[in-house]
């Protein structure tokens, strides 16, 4: 795929050797994150490009494992000097904020001491740092030391192109939840991303789906602030696929300082042909799933992840497990708490399992799945996109409003569920049910042949 070779390229051009160099890759501690950079970590390693030193903090350390490393790819930690993964959406820009101030200088510590090891000769000298976006100190901690930075950003291009152009944008934008905007329909083109920035030429993306992140003052000033640091990289990684958003990555070469390169997906497709490979260090578990899935007709399984960041609320929590149940699709569904209270709400039925885990990928790419309800998060939609499986977008936070409208108004892969919200902002059972019946029985769950 793409995502191997262009990123192997990238990250040789931006080193001083043309190939084995040493990269140093340094995630943004999320999940959806690490599992990008740990894919783009096995890439690089697999296809000879690096050998790669993967940063993450001791609590991150302890969730991958050291025994789900890649050839070629060895684990570092720095002390846990952030807020826990566990409960971090419950103060996401203090999270952010954190990130932000204290990973810097115990990385440059363990810096340190690769260099010492470099002086031993048990490590090959640091050609290149590449880094998630959202870590941005790391540019400067490369300008430093002379050692180039590539800037890997995990998400949709056209949401980077939203935020590089941020000033272009209506003030009223910043207007509190809910207040009410004169004009704001999605027919009116002043609602639309295009109308304030010329070269975007997603015509979909409407302002309202950036509306809810921009409420968070500080939230927004750390992404602008991730945005400056890009003057100073050497490269700009994109995880999307040049061929679905050709137009905004054509544009943001023009604009941005440094050299862009689309990529690919950054998901764990080389583990597919392994039965025994969890892919990104989950723990092993059980696998009947697998059996399961064996047992049920062609395209006839709905697959359910909400994702582990932010999740919905009780009230919808318990309006999507009624409507799975009045839908009488089959169903996965990948639910880490309130697992025992949606169980008594589904009943007793062959036609469903709920699971605190599963091997994502595998399971979007088994024959028997026809259609995945998601939040929308970028990796996940890249993984549907690889599979071949519509989706049921019911987009939560961050990009995913975007995400979904790419989905569905752009790439016409998916149905949308966030437009059924009643007047008390649920998405009751039966619209779910209806939408779901929908989306199993079109032409589009047919597209494994």
């Amino acid at each position: 795929m793409a995502a191997s070779t262009s990123a192997a390229a990238a990250a040789a051009a931006a080193g001083d050797e043309p190939c084995r160099c040493h990269v140093v890759a340094v995630p943004f501690p999320g999940r959806g994150h690490v599992n990008a950079m740990m894919n783009l970590s096995r890439l690089l390693a697999a296809r000879g490009a690096a050998t790669v030193t993967f940063v993450v903090t001791e609590e991150w350390l302890g969730l991958i494992s050291s025994s789900s490393a890649p050839p070629g790819v060895r684990l570092r930690a720095i002390p846990n000097v952030i807020p826990s993964e566990h409960g971090r959406a419950a103060d996401h820009a203090g999270f952010l904020d954190a990130v932000g101030a204290r990973m810097e200088a115990p990385f440059e510590r363990l810096l340190d001491r690769l260099r010492l090891e470099e002086e031993e000769e048990t490590a090959a000298p640091v050609a290149a740092f590449v880094a998630d976006f959202y870590v941005p100190w790391v540019v400067g901690v490369g300008n430093r030391r002379g050692v180039p930075v590539c800037s890997l950003f995990p998400m949709a291009a056209v949401f980077f192109s939203a935020y590089y152009h941020f000033d272009s944008l209506p003030s009223w934008l910043a207007k509190p939840p809910h207040q009410p905007v004169a004009g704001a329909t999605t027919d009116n083109p002043d609602q639309r991303l295009e109308h304030y920035i010329s070269s975007l030429a997603s015509s979909s993306i409407m302002l309202s789906d950036l509306k809810p992140l921009i409420h968070s003052e500080r939230t927004v000033e750390y992404i602008l602030a991730c945005i400056s640091s890009i003057r100073k990289a050497q490269c700009l990684l994109f995880t999307t696929i040049y061929e679905l958003e050709a137009s905004v990555i054509d544009s943001l070469e023009s604009l941005v300082t440094c050299p862009v390169y689309p990529i690919g997906p950054c998901i764990p497709y080389m583990t597919l042909e392994n039965e025994h490979t969890k892919s990104n260090g989950e723990a092993p578990g059980r696998i009947d799933y697998f059996a399961w899935l064996d047992c049920q007709p062609e395209n006839s399984v709905l697959y359910v992840s909400l994702g582990s960041f932010v999740s919905v609320s009780s009230s919808q929590l318990d309006e999507i497990a009624l409507g799975l149940a009045t839908s009488e699709v089959r169903f996965l569904w990948i639910l880490r708490e309130q697992s025992t209270r949606v169980r008594e709400l589904v009943g007793n039925t062959n036609k469903g399992m709920i699971l605190p885990w599963c091997d994502q990928l595998k399971v979007l790419c088994h024959p028997s799945v026809g259609g995945f309800l998601t939040h929308c998060g970028m990796n996940l939609t890249l993984e549907a996109v690889f599979a071949g499986v519509p989706m049921l977008t019911l987009p939560l936070f961050f990009d995913q409003p975007i995400d979904g409208r790419l989905i569905v108004e752009e790439w016409k892969i998916g149905v949308n569920l966030r437009d059924s919200t009643d007047k008390d902002r649920l998405i009751r059972r039966e619209e779910i049910a209806r939408a779901v019946k929908r989306l199993m029985a079109s032409e589009e769950a047919e597209r494994k042949q």
